[in-house]
C-alpha cells in the first residue's frame, strides 16, 4: 500500500500501524508529491529527504519488533523556516539569517511531533521574518495558492498554507504572531489552530514579537489537527512564556454534541471591512450552528491599532542591530515598517499596552455569556500575487497591511481559534472559531461537527 495524497495523516498512521503500509512509503509518496509539484508551488525552501528516509527506515524497524509507534506513526509534516532544524540555518524568510551556523538542535514542536511519530520532510517559505500577511517572499520568490497558483497563499506561513492546501503533506506547522496561521488557512482551504497564547513551546523558533507569538498546526482535517496539536502540548523550561498546565488532550472530545454551547457572531468591526464572500462564510457557519445572537467586541479597532504599535515596536527593537548593519539586505516593505517602529514615542507604546489588558478584561466578560465567538478570518478570497490594493467598504487600501483586520484583535491577547475552511467557489475563505483562554477543546469540537456536517471542509487542490 502506498500513500495517496488524499490520505489524512489518521489514516496513514493508523496504516503504518497496521503494517498495511510502511513508514517508508509514506515518506517516499511525500516526497514524490514535493518533488513534482513544488516547483510550481515554492512552499519548500528546504526538503530534508535523507534525514526523512532515515526517520521513516528506524519507525519501520520498530514495528517490525513490535515496538509501540506514536498516534503519528509515519505521517510526512514540515516546518516554516523559522522553526530551528538541526543541520540548517534558520533562514525565517531572510537573506540574513542564511548566514547563520546550522542549528545544532531541533525546535521543541519538531521533537515532540517526532516523538509521536512523525517524519520531518522540510523547511517551508515563509514572509521575511513573519512581518507579512501575503506569502510574498523577495529572496525565495512567493509560495502559490494550491486552488489558483496566480493567487497569494497568505501569510506569513504561506508555505505551510500551500503544502497542506496542496495535499504535499497532511501536517505543517507554522507561526502565528497577528494570523500568520488563519489567513494562509483561510486563502488557502484548510484548517488552522492558533492556540492560546503559551499553549505551545516556541523553544528554539526564530521569534517576530514574543509578546504576540503562537506556534500552531495545519491540516486538512480536524482530526488531523487535534493528532498534531496533542502531539505538541506540554510545559517546557526552555520557552518562559509556555504553560505549565498539563497535557489536555482534545481528540477524546472531537465528537462531543455542541448542541450545549452558546454561540454568538462577532459584530462591529468584524462585520465591516468584508467582502460578500466573507459574509457569506459566516453566514453559512453560523446557520449549521444556529448561532443568531450578535455580540459587539468593544473597541475591536482600537485593539488592532494597538496590536500594531506593539508589532512595530517589539519587532524593531529585535532587528535594530540587523538594520544597522545590513539595511539592504532587507525586503524594503519589511524595513521600512521595522524603522518607523524604532521611532514610535515610548508613551504610545504606554498607551498601547494599558489598553490591552483593558481589552483582555473586556472579552474575559463576553466569554462569561458565550462559548465561541464566530468571525471572518479574512476580509475577502485570495487576492492576486503581486495586487497591492483592494477597496474595503468604499475606501482604497493596501493588500499587505490589511489582510489581518480581522485576526489582529484576536491574537492581540491570545485567545485560542480555530480557523475552518468554508469551500466556496471559486475559492475558499476562513471563518473564525474564538474560544476563551485554554479551550481549545471546545474550538475543535466545533470545527469538527461543521465538517461532519459538510459545511466545512478543506477542498482539493485545483490550481495544479
Amino acid at each position: 500500500m502506498t500513500s495517496k495524497p488524499e490520505m489524512t495523516a489518521a489514516e496513514i498512521a493508523s496504516a503504518v500501524a497496521a503494517r498495511k503500509m510502511s513508514a517508508i512509503d509514506a515518506t517516499e509518496s511525500a516526497l514524490t508529491r514535493i518533488k513534482q509539484r513544488d516547483t510550481t508551488l515554492n512552499a519548500f525552501t528546504d526538503v530534508t529527504a535523507d534525514r526523512a528516509r532515515e526517520r521513516a527506515k528506524a519507525i519501520d524497524a520498530d514495528i517490525a519488533v513490535g515496538k509501540t509507534v506514536g498516534p503519528l506513526a509515519g505521517v510526512p509534516f514540515a516546518v516554516k523556516n523559522l522553526f530551528d532544524v538541526a543541520g540548517l540555518a534558520t533562514r525565517a524568510g531572510s537573506k540574513i539569517n542564511r548566514d547563520l551556523a546550522p542549528a545544532g538542535r531541533d525546535a521543541t514542536l519538531i521533537e515532540r511531533m517526532e516523538a509521536a511519530g512523525a517524519v520531518l520532510v522540510g523547511a517551508l517559505n515563509m514572509g521575511e521574518y513573519a512581518y507579512d500577511f501575503t506569502g510574498e517572499n523577495i529572496h525565495d520568490g512567493p509560495s502559490r495558492n494550491p486552488h489558483d497558483t496566480t493567487r497569494m497563499s497568505g501569510g506569513s506561513s504561506g508555505g505551510s498554507g500551500s503544502a497542506v492546501g496542496s495535499a504535499l503533506v497532511p501536517i505543517a506547522l507554522g507561526s502565528d504572531t497577528n494570523g500568520s496561521i488563519r489567513v494562509p488557512a483561510s486563502f488557502c482551504g484548510i484548517f488552522g489552530l492558533k492556540p492560546t497564547y503559551g499553549r505551545l513551546s516556541r523553544a528554539r523558533s526564530f521569534p517576530f514579537v514574543a509578546s504576540l507569538d503562537h506556534l500552531g498546526p495545519f491540516a486538512r482535517s480536524v482530526t488531523d489537527l487535534a493528532l498534531a496539536y496533542d502531539a505538541m502540548q506540554g510545559p517546557d523550561a526552555d520557552d518562559g512564556a509556555c504553560t505549565t498546565r498539563g497535557l489536555e488532550p482534545t481528540l477524546p472530545l472531537l465528537a462531543n454534541p455542541v448542541s450545549d454551547l452558546r454561540i454568538a457572531i462577532a459584530g462591529g468591526h468584524f462585520q465591516t471591512n468584508v467582502f460578500p464572500e466573507a459574509v457569506e462564510a459566516v453566514s453559512r457557519v453560523a446557520k449549521a450552528l444556529n448561532a443568531t445572537k450578535v455580540i459587539d467586541v468593544p473597541e475591536a479597532s482600537r485593539a488592532r491599532a494597538a496590536a500594531y504599535v506593539i508589532t512595530t515596536t517589539e519587532g524593531a527593537s529585535l532587528h535594530l542591530d540587523r538594520l544597522r548593519k545590513r539595511p539592504n539586505d532587507f525586503d524594503p516593505a519589511v524595513r521600512d515598517r521595522l524603522i518607523a517602529g524604532a521611532m514610535v514615542p515610548a508613551t504610545l507604546v504606554d498607551r498601547a499596552q494599558k489598553f490591552r489588558r483593558w481589552y483582555r478584561a473586556q472579552l474575559a466578560e463576553i466569554f462569561r455569556s458565550v462559548d465561541v465567538l464566530l468571525a471572518p478570518a479574512t476580509p475577502c478570497t485570495a487576492p492576486k500575487l503581486g495586487q497591492v490594493n483592494f477597496n474595503l467598504d468604499g475606501v482604497e487600501l493596501p493588500v499587505r497591511a490589511n489582510i489581518g483586520i480581522h485576526t489582529q484583535p484576536i491574537s492581540f491577547i491570545g485567545l485560542p481559534v480555530v480557523a475552518v475552511p468554508v469551500p466556496l467557489e471559486p475559492m475558499p475563505i476562513g471563518v473564525q472559531i474564538i474560544c476563551a483562554p485554554w479551550r481549545e477543546d471546545i474550538a475543535l469540537r466545533v470545527a469538527y461537527a461543521l465538517e461532519k456536517m459538510g459545511v466545512v471542509a478543506a477542498p482539493a487542490p485545483r490550481g495544479l
